[in-house]
């Protein structure tokens, strides 16, 4: 057993690495705030009076590395959806209504059939999905997936909540590591899942409980402020009032967010760009044969979330309201959210999640930026949703880059392979 890992950072990066670790090595997990999650977990509000997530997420049935932490930590039950993939999507331009269903199995003859694919396409519009699988690192998205019918009312919905940026600007490569381990592999890889009752009920409290029941040492409050380095080795982690000292087999695993780790390791190259996501939240139950989920075109909402005591909207690649009062945004989403899910109401309680900073840009030249897990100090390892994980900036890439710092961790030869940014 080494002697401990420190992970600084208790978002789903750190998080998945101190579950991964905890088995074979005492771990202290540090969160400067006052709660584990980061950008994916819940709160109460009061203004609406009951508990939200500060941003709505989606699963996908083929998020391997998610689930399987899911499963681990007790948490796979919180997660609802339908037993076939199915998405149901509403034009609010133009009064249509239809469902994506892809069928199970890699053979994709679902598009050879017209009530499965989106109104008004063939089976040949579906070829951009091959396309994107041989999408070199600086192709941009746009210009696979054109501008026809097919791209307005599915490519556009789906990977610019996937990427969380413009197809204009976006890595076409990126998009096909998505397709790559959904589509490609056929619908049973495709299902929508959701954390029906809160981020933190599927994926951080049971963690936390998991970490505890295996004696993990968790501190809140805890901000790192610096590292000391002696040599290859990280030797001691500054808390400002509290200075740790790392014994010589303790290892390390930095799972704070890009800015953080730029400013905290001399040298290191990361994404410097980042884009926005806005979510809306009103306290207005789901009517009755909702859909949990409604892709919505034609409006300024993007995705609608039916919840038992909410309904909630995303928009990504939201910069253009960011600077629209939270009273306007609020009135147009409802009005949205009423047309689509086919009632009339007045504007509930309601409150708007401005993330102007969510998620790292997923263009060819940032996806360029970010590091792999190993770093030129011996005993240091990256983990976040921002280092080479091979996707964009998902829940299913976080996961994945703790458990890959956390391999890193007990590999005996854990050494200077990697420079930053390398």
């Amino acid at each position: 057993m080494m002697a401990r890992v420190h992970i600084i950072g208790a978002g789903l990066a750190g998080l998945s690495a101190a579950v991964e670790l905890v088995a074979g090595a005492e771990i202290s997990l540090y969160e400067a705030a006052p709660q584990a999650g980061g950008r994916c977990r819940s709160y109460f509000d009061s203004s609406l009076n009951m508990t939200i997530d500060n941003g709505n997420h989606l699963l996908l049935s083929g998020n391997a590395s998610a689930l399987a932490y899911a499963k681990k930590i007790g948490g796979a039950a919180k997660l609802a959806g339908p037993d076939e993939a199915t998405f149901d999507f509403c034009d609010l331009a133009r009064n249509q209504r239809w469902t994506l269903r892809p069928n199970a199995g890699k053979l994709p003859w679902w598009i050879l059939v017209p009530d499965r694919r989106v109104p008004n396409t063939a089976g040949l519009d579906y070829l951009a999905l091959v396309k994107l699988l041989f999408a070199k690192p600086d192709q941009l998205l746009r210009p696979v997936l054109g501008t026809g019918e097919i791209a307005r009312n599915l490519w556009d919905p789906l990977f610019i909540s996937a990427l969380n940026t413009d197809p204009a600007e976006a890595s076409a490569a990126l998009a096909g590591a998505i397709v790559r381990e959904t589509f490609a592999e056929g619908g049973d890889a495709c299902r929508p899942l959701v954390a029906v009752e809160g981020l933190s009920a599927a994926f951080i409290d049971p963690a936390l409980d998991f970490l505890r029941a295996r004696g993990a040492d968790i501190r809140f409050g805890a901000k790192l402020r610096a590292i000391t380095f002696e040599g290859d080795r990280a030797t001691a982690l500054d808390f400002g009032e509290d200075v740790v000292t790392l014994a010589p087999g303790d290892r390390i695993v930095l799972a704070a967010t890009a800015p953080v780790a730029a400013g905290l390791l001399p040298g290191l190259k990361a994404p410097t760009e980042f884009r926005a996501i806005v979510n809306a939240h009103f306290a207005y139950p789901a009517p009755k044969g909702l859909p949990l989920l409604t892709g919505v075109i034609g409006g300024a909402s993007e995705w609608l979330f039916g919840f038992s005591d909410r309904l909630s909207v995303t928009i990504s690649a939201a910069e253009r309201f960011l600077a629209t009062p939270r009273e306007e945004l609020a009135e147009t989403i409802w009005a949205e959210v009423q047309a689509v899910a086919g009632f009339s109401a007045s504007l509930p309680a309601w409150q708007i999640i401005k993330e102007k900073r969510a998620t790292f840009a997923a263009t060819p030249q940032q996806d360029a930026l970010r590091p792999g897990a190993g770093t030129q100090w011996r005993n240091l390892a990256l983990a976040g949703d921002w280092t080479q994980t091979g996707l964009p900036a998902t829940i299913e890439g976080a996961i994945r880059s703790g458990v890959a710092a956390a391999r890193l961790c007990v590999d005996r030869s854990f050494s200077t392979s990697s420079a930053p940014g390398q």
